[in-house]
């Protein structure tokens, strides 16, 4: 994939957009994760979660029962679409969020859209058990392989490096949001496969090599192997 004026960098140096528009870090998938190919199937699935999904009922049922607030819900500054009232930097009941953002953010597929972020929500099904196909679909719309299936991947391993890493209540933690917000119940990762355990493992493997600085030239060379094989 090519974008005149991104191909390279001055004096005919590759530019680094283009260089981070294709790694396999993002979902450890065989195939090159392409950021430029994934975004509009990301706007496409905020704008389904703003224009349809939030005021659809059984997604209104489920965000109830895991407790978080969907954005038209948001006492201070709700969002109810995606060109809708432009959100600020507060949550509910003015409480201080990581999102939403102030500002639009532009997409591919049609007029700007308000920012409003999906990983929140895609954490707590994740969490509760609730991140499966039907679900996603509902909550994401159709493009939610593409636009939210590689954050899935990534936000799995997270949750299983959150377990190996803390206890129950400090995991938790990390997961409440607002005072209103906490998570109300927490379940094992749901339908794991065995390769996403093999990937999660050699991927906190990397980690543990980092925290004794086992990288670049001082990386374990089966490490240094699979990271130039995954390059090419």
């Amino acid at each position: 994939m090519s974008f005149p004026g991104l191909t390279n960098g001055p004096q005919g140096e590759p530019n680094p957009l283009t260089e981070a528009s294709q790694f396999n870090s993002f979902t450890d998938s065989p195939s090159n994760f392409d950021v430029f190919e994934w975004h509009p199937a990301y706007t496409s699935c905020q704008r389904y979660f703003l224009d349809h999904a939030q005021h659809d009922a059984a997604v209104q049922a489920v965000a109830a029962l895991i407790n978080i607030c969907l954005p038209f819900q948001w006492t201070t500054n709700p969002v109810t679409s995606a060109s809708g009232n432009t959100p600020h930097g507060t949550g509910p009941g003015g409480y201080s969020l990581p999102w939403p953002r102030q500002g639009p953010v532009g997409s591919s597929r049609g007029p700007p859209i308000n920012f409003v972020s999906l990983v929140p929500y895609l954490r707590r099904l994740v969490i509760t058990g609730f991140d499966k196909e039907g679900v996603l679909h509902g909550f994401f719309g159709d493009d939610w392989r593409k636009g939210i299936g590689p954050v899935q991947e990534c936000e799995r391993r997270n949750y299983l490096f959150a377990a190996k890493s803390v206890g129950w209540a400090k995991v938790k933690s990390q997961y409440d949001m607002s005072p209103h917000e906490t998570v109300p119940f927490m379940k094992p990762l749901q339908d794991v496969q065995l390769a996403e355990i093999e990937g999660a493992e050699k991927t906190w493997s990397q980690w543990l090599a980092m925290e004794d600085w086992m990288v670049g030239p001082r990386a374990p060379e089966e490490m240094d192997e699979g990271s130039r094989s995954t390059s090419r």
